[in-house]
């Protein structure tokens, strides 16, 4: 409330009353017996409305009020003087203290609307909840009885009136916060956005005054909706596609959303969606061909014939578009997802914070993130509330996300009762103190009107918002469902019920905006219409695959070739890398340990020796970016490392300010960004992967703390990384790096489940590597950029080889002439350790992957063994099942062993068991088939005991030296 001098709320006496109100609270027998009683009536709302009456200007001090004249602090006594107020009104004048009263409680009873008008309003269009009026709201909780009605009350401007009597108060508080919307937005702590969403309401009732021609175009996209269910219902009887039918006011308030968001400058609209009404959105939103979807209701593919991949459903694929409304051209793109609800909300925000940087989108105007989402997967996936928090963080900010709930008041069969403890579907986006919009799908006007203030506070205050348009679903949770079975209230209220469409072409005739029958002539058209598309949908052919263009144009398919790609760096290069990676600003206060970590940093470079784990990775990171290919890494704690291997950011110990090396190699170079991320994985890993579809021309990295966090991102790795490219064409680049790895530190600190991410792999869809080397993961990294095509590349990062002293590569094998290497030699041939026996003479090749292969040697060099040679496979999938079988012709007499560290139903066994087999029939040399050695199976992926680890790690290395 603002505090205007017209009237005896203004001036001193706002102060005056505010303060005796928190003299009451400090001792009641020092205020006059008749504002006790009144004080003591006010409770809770007491302390909000004496601050509301305070108002910017005031506050009070011991020994008087105070005020502020021309900037400066004042007696209420001396700002009277100088004409700026009114004394306070005597407490002992009865009428006026009576008034003043009357006026507080009003001012209680409008914030109370203000609060918890919605918890009244009509959403329901089926009215079976039934909501009793809250005490809160009911004028008599605040004295006033019936003959307080017509009395003119002080109201201060507020509602836009001077005065008002209490039945104009009320009627203009139902008005806005109690008809078809119900609104949440007072749990907001910044005012100027709770002032502007109040006065943004409150000014035109909540409610929009459209044209005649802006209903017809409502009642013109509600039958498009409708009818398109109805002819497919009609022409595919039983055929699941998860109608829309009861939330047909998504269409129109989509379409009011791009329309406005135009006029505001958004230029890019990046949707997610579940399945619910997403065909309805694909063809009368997104503008997808009608004789295309009725083709995949034929069962024909989406894409043309040449095409490979498996493909999906027709209610799980995206599209693109663009839309022109009022000259302003929006470009409109739905993700892919599948059903598992919920999880494409993060893939969708990486998209879109992607998009603002490829669009220079530096206040995040032009592209915005809509995310629609079903009441029960609102309330009840952890992921919605993980992508939630996500929405203010630096490194994962897209400007807002609108978030519409198409509530259906039901989830498949569950009802809210037992789908969520809160009263609304939406109560978790209260965390980000997101403003709320409830409102009744059955008023297409609100729903459209909703839509327009919500783009309007996102463009704005880049902020997320919420409408939940409460609904309901005309048939079960598919079209061949019986709702009735669990749900028969519910359902005998929606087979009486009228359609939406209906329901509003009636209303428009009362209105006289459209004549008797012309609404049912909007149907007639457009199922003429649809009857044509459907004929067509016969001989419909896709042209072309919705993929490889845009930010794509220029990449293709993968070769079938060795795939290595021009990864080697000039020495000059590496040496401008070195140089940044080791220099620090004049006057930065280094921590000690990390400038000694420095100076052996400039060794390394100097003698071109001793290249560890983390300096091949920011070799790998600087000279792409200096070659002008932006880097993203975000992860928990990426910054330093989780081990302290990383430092890509440094911090002043003394500031804090922080200083990352990479990003000053060299002038003009690209971006790199290294973000510590929240503690979530499902979220995080599903914006990066969103990020990775919408721009392949970056290096995008997540990195799980420990590889067995990966677990909490699963959905993202089963459902989208390892097959999107088959279901949807969709490419990823996208890198995980995830610690692996048996130190003896317990099941949960131990292994990145490399068999669940061998398993997942087919049809060449990603990338799984074990590596030993900083060359070779230097080679891996820079190989994502420097070819044709994207893959997603799953990394077994190690754990104590970051610091080992022989897991470590000469700056040479980063320069001219080097690659990566999908199968590694043994030491023993680089002349690095003890040197073995012919070729010939070899009786044992031990083949591991990892970190157990220096375990391997030096166990063998302790032993003097000259026979057992070590063989690392560097690359599981694709498998270099050529290559492995190139080096083992080498070895004609030796048997075969397959080593690791994992228990023998986890780790590589099971993959590489067959394959290894049929590339040893291929040598046909002595050994016919691998032999397993490593721990045996278990429920547990390691021991939490170190004793045990280590007899267990002792044992299995012997047996594979022991011939």
């Amino acid at each position: 409330m603002s505090v205007h001098q017209s009237t005896f709320l203004s001036g001193a006496n706002a102060p005056f009353i505010a303060e005796l109100y928190e003299r009451f609270l400090e001792n009641p027998s020092s205020v006059e017996p008749s504002w006790v009683q009144f004080f003591r009536g006010l409770q809770e709302d007491g302390a909000a409305v004496a601050q509301e009456l305070r108002g910017a200007s005031w506050a009070p001090r011991s020994g008087g009020i105070i005020a502020h004249v021309n900037g400066v602090a004042a007696t209420a006594a001396a700002a009277a003087a100088a004409g700026q107020i009114r004394p306070p009104i005597a407490a002992g004048q009865d009428a006026t203290r009576k008034a003043i009263q009357a006026s507080i409680r009003a001012l209680m009873l409008i914030r109370a609307y203000r609060v918890r008008g919605h918890l009244i309003a009509a959403l329901d269009p089926l009215g079976i909840e039934k909501r009793p009026v809250h005490a809160d709201l009911d004028p008599a909780s605040y004295g006033f009885d019936e003959d307080d009605l017509d009395q003119p009350i002080y109201i201060d401007r507020v509602l836009g009136r001077e005065t008002a009597t209490l039945r104009e108060i009320v009627q203009i508080l139902r008005d806005t916060y109690c008809q078809s919307i119900g609104v949440e937005f007072m749990h907001i702590m910044d005012p100027e956005q709770r002032i502007w969403i109040q006065e943004r309401i409150e000014g035109e009732r909540n409610h929009t005054d459209f044209t005649a021609e802006g209903k017809r175009a409502i009642l013109e996209r509600l039958t498009a909706a409708e009818t398109f269910e109805r002819f497919a219902d009609r022409r595919y009887t039983g055929t699941k596609r998860f109608g829309l039918e009861g939330g047909e006011s998504l269409i129109p308030a989509l379409e009011q959303i791009v329309k406005r968001g135009g006029q505001l400058g958004v230029r890019e609209l990046v949707l997610g969606m579940p399945h619910r009404g997403r065909l309805n959105v694909l063809a009368n939103f997104m503008g997808k061909p009608f004789a295309a979807i009725f083709s995949e209701f034929q069962g024909n593919s989406a894409k043309p014939d040449d095409v490979q991949g498996s493909g999906d459903v027709k209610y799980h694929m995206g599209t693109s578009a663009d839309r022109e409304y009022d000259g302003n051209v929006v470009h409109l793109s739905l993700s892919a997802n599948p059903s598992h609800l919920e999880a494409v909300n993060p893939v969708t925000l990486g998209k879109v914070r992607a998009k603002q940087r490829q669009r220079g989108d530096v206040e995040k105007n032009q592209v915005v993130g809509l995310l629609m989402h079903g009441d029960a997967a609102f309330a009840g996936q952890g992921v919605v509330a993980e992508t939630l928090m996500l929405s203010e963080l630096r490194g994962y900010r897209t400007g807002g996300t609108i978030n519409v709930v198409v509530n259906n008041q039901i989830g498949f069969t569950t009802a809210p009762a037992y789908a969520r403890s809160g009263p609304y579907c939406t109560d978790v986006a209260k965390m980000v103190q997101a403003p709320i919009f409830h409102v009744n799908g059955d008023d297409p006007e609100s729903v459209v009107h909703v839509a327009r203030v919500a783009i309007e506070f996102r463009q704005r205050f880049k902020r997320d918002v919420v409408i939940d348009m409460v609904c309901y679903r005309r048939h079960g949770h598919n079209e061949g469902d019986e709702p009735a079975f669990t749900q028969p209230e519910m359902y005998r209220q929606i087979d009486g019920l009228q359609t939406t469409r209906r329901i509003y072409a009636e209303r428009l005739e009362r209105e006289g905006i459209v004549q008797a029958g012309e609404a049912d002539g909007m149907v007639d058209r457009f199922t003429t219409m649809l009857d044509s598309e459907f004929n067509a949908a016969r001989s419909y052919k896709a042209n072309k695959a919705d993929w490889l263009e845009g930010a794509w144009a220029g990449l293709g398919t993968a070769t079938a070739d060795d795939r290595r790609g021009e990864t080697a760096v000039a020495a000059d290069r590496l040496q401008q890398v070195g140089q940044a990676l080791t220099r620090v600003p004049e006057g930065f206060n280094l921590n000690r340990k990390i400038a000694r970590q420095l100076e052996a940093k400039k060794k390394m470079f100097e003698t071109g020796e001793g290249i560890d784990w983390a300096t091949g990775e920011a070799l790998a990171f600087g000279t792409l970016c200096a070659e002008g290919t932006p880097v993203r890494l975000s992860g928990q704690d990426v910054g330093r490392g989780t081990f302290s291997q990383r430092h890509a950011v440094l911090v002043d110990q003394s500031s804090e300010e922080r200083y990352v090396p990479v990003s000053a190699v060299a002038p003009g170079q690209a971006t790199f960004e290294v973000w510590d991320s929240p503690l979530s994985e499902e979220a995080v890993l599903g914006f990066e992967y969103g990020f990775t579809l919408a721009d392949p021309q970056g290096l995008v990295l997540w990195e799980a703390q420990f590889g067995d966090f990966a677990n909490g991102a699963q959905v993202i790795i089963d459902q989208f990384i390892c097959s999107g490219e088959s279901k949807w064409l969709r490419m990823s680049g996208l890198v995980l790096l995830l610690p692996h790895g048996y130190e003896g530190q317990g099941p949960e600190h131990s292994s990145a489940r490399l068999e669940r991410f061998l398993q997942l792999s087919a049809e060449d869809n990603m990338q799984v590597v074990n590596l030993t080397t900083p060359a070779n993961y230097f080679h891996a990294l820079r190989r994502q950029m420097r070819r044709s095509f994207r893959k997603p590349l799953i990394v077994m990062t190690p754990k104590s080889l970051l610091r080992h002293k022989r897991a470590v590569s000469k700056l040479a094998e980063f320069g001219p002439g080097s690659s990566f290497h999908r199968v590694l030699w043994d030491d023993a041939d680089g002349g690095l350790s003890n040197k073995l026996v012919a070729d010939a003479k070899i009786r044992r090749v031990v083949l591991c992957s990892g970190k157990v292969y220096y375990d391997l040697l030096e166990a063998r060099e302790t032993k003097g063994i000259d026979d057992v040679y070590l063989m690392r496979v560097e690359q599981l999938y694709p498998f270099p099942a050529e290559k492995l079988a190139l080096e083992l012709k080498r070895f004609p007499a030796a048997d075969v062993v397959w080593c690791q560290e994992e228990p023998r139903n986890m780790g590589g066994w099971y993959f590489v068991d067959r394959r290894i087999e049929d590339v040893l029939t291929e040598v046909g040399g002595k050994a016919t088939r691998p032999r397993y050695v490593g721990r045996p199976d278990s429920a547990s992926t390691a021991t939490g005991l170190l004793r045990r680890h280590n007899e267990e790690q002792e044992a299995l290395v012997s047996a594979a030296l022991t011939i």
